[in-house]
């Protein structure tokens, strides 16, 4: 069975490198959809693969990390992505160009992570990541598997080069979530109220 949570987000960026003018060379937002698709062949104890309340923490804070944030290539001009540090509070650095399949790539890791540091309490099978779809306008869209997410002819994507300013990290229920999944320590899902 797969189930499908939406995250949305509204985020900057320059995407170097593109065949679009205004796209290279000018510092542009989108309001982001990001789908997150699940997939399981058993259920928890209340007959769901995954209680979509629980997607309301890590997952959430992950996801909107990217929220009113401007997301910086690591390659990029030096003196540019210093500047936007300097001056923006919420950034995230990434080790890919902040392109839409980038962006599907790069959550689809970031959440297969935090899914593999996940301790379930209600009976969850294995649940999977099916596919993470970015919605970067209404007509255009990128869509990743785990076949793109961690392919080395795409490109492998290190998640410890994955960098989140320190204003990001502040509005996460957990600031050392990022670390803490890094690391390899494991997490109970909160309790829902």
């Amino acid at each position: 069975m797969i189930i499908r949570k939406v995250f949305k987000f509204e985020n900057t960026h320059i995407v170097r490198r593109c065949s679009s003018k205004k796209c290279r060379s000018s510092i542009h937002g989108h309001s982001y959809k990001v789908e997150v698709l699940f997939e399981s062949d058993s259920f928890d104890d209340a007959q769901m693969v995954y209680d979509f309340g629980l997607m309301k923490t890590h997952m959430q804070d992950l996801v909107e990390s990217f929220d009113h944030s401007i997301t910086l290539w690591s390659k990029d001009d030096e003196g540019y992505v210093a500047a936007m540090k300097k001056y923006s509070d919420r950034w995230v650095e990434l080790p890919v160009n902040p392109t839409a399949e980038q962006f599907a790539r790069v959550i689809f890791l970031m959440i297969d992570l935090l899914l593999s540091r996940t301790i379930f309490t209600n009976k969850e099978g294995k649940i999977n990541i099916n596919s993470v779809i970015v919605h970067e306008t209404d007509s255009g869209y990128a869509k990743a598997s785990s076949k793109d997410a961690y392919s080395e002819s795409l490109g492998m994507i290190n998640a410890n080069n994955i960098i989140f300013s320190n204003a990001v990290k502040e509005d996460w229920r957990n600031p050392e979530l990022w670390q803490k999944i890094l690391d390899g320590e494991n997490m109970v899902n909160p309790k829902l109220v």
